[in-house]
């Protein structure tokens, strides 16, 4: 356990939280410390926890959700949705970045309240319908397992969910887990549209002897790369993470607070810097699996 640990640091020094030892206590409650709701940009609020997001996405007929978080988050997230004035039932849709249980864990609670169809990549489907346990996972045996969520819908890679208005892409990021999905929409307020892009993890995390470089599994390198590639070129003015720490988004909310302009949290390069520090990561990873056992 100790290896995992100093792997987990290694691959979050840049951004993003470390991941603690089962059964994750401490890191949990940080995570699920409360967070006021805030307007991102147009229609788009966040709704999650202070560690971990969830993005709403409102349009007349109906809400979209993108995470659920922690098990324990739900219902702090059903509570933000309506502190803004909206009604969880009205939820249409709950979309997932990946299947952990600080992500996934969450929605199933959140579907019982909102009747809402669960919407993830293949990989990620099966991981939700099982409870967040996937033999394929970089973390499996490791990341903890959570309620199971019923009936979830497969979207292809590049397919688009529409509601009223609303149009949101799937891109598959495969990496951090094979089902790992990115998501990309439209914002707009005062006759100005951005892009906004649900960037997911793209640290290079895993159990105990997984190796991302296994030459006899060369997937999964290039997969990753290839996520990696797919985030970079993005069309990004706005980058959200699950992990709101992996984007800085406190940091850039505060700066917007102070009023300070143009608006800290468009930024054009935000995805590439991101998609920058996650490859400069993922090499290093690569290099120290293939550096020799001391």
């Amino acid at each position: 356990m100790p290896r995992l640990v100093s792997l987990i640091v290694a691959a979050s020094l840049a951004w993003g939280p470390a991941l603690a030892a089962a059964p994750y206590a401490d890191v949990r409650a940080e995570w699920n410390a409360p967070q006021a709701p805030f307007r991102i940009y147009g229609s788009t609020y966040y709704v999650g926890t202070h560690g971990l997001s969830a993005v709403l996405l409102a349009d007349p007929a109906g809400l979209i959700l993108i995470d659920g978080d922690l098990p324990e988050s739900a219902p702090q997230i059903a509570a933000h949705i309506r502190a803004l004035g909206f009604r969880v039932e009205d939820i249409r849709y709950i979309l997932n970045s990946h299947a952990h249980f600080d992500h996934a864990g969450g929605i199933a609670q959140l579907q019982r309240l909102s009747g809402a169809q669960v919407v993830a990549s293949a990989s990620g489907a099966f991981a939700m319908e099982h409870g967040g346990v996937d033999p394929a996972d970089p973390q499996a045996g490791v990341a903890s397992s959570y309620p199971a969520v019923r009936d979830v819908r497969t979207i292809a890679d590049g397919a688009t969910l529409a509601l009223g208005a609303l149009r949101v892409t799937a891109h598959y990021t495969p990496g951090h887990t094979p089902g790992s999905t990115s998501w990309t929409w439209d914002a707009c307020e005062h006759g100005r549209c951005e892009h906004v892009v649900y960037a997911d993890s793209l640290t290079a995390v895993s159990a105990d002897g997984y190796r991302f470089g296994d030459p006899q599994h060369p997937q999964r390198a290039e997969d990753f790369r290839r996520a990696i590639a797919t985030v970079a070129a993005l069309p990004c003015d706005i980058l959200l993470t699950p992990h709101p720490s992996a984007s800085n988004l406190r940091e850039r909310l505060d700066a917007r607070t102070r009023g300070q302009r143009p608006d800290p949290l468009i930024d054009a390069n935000a995805c590439r810097a991101y998609a920058a520090t996650a490859l400069k990561n993922f090499d290093a990873r690569l290099q120290r699996e293939r550096a020799p056992a001391q």
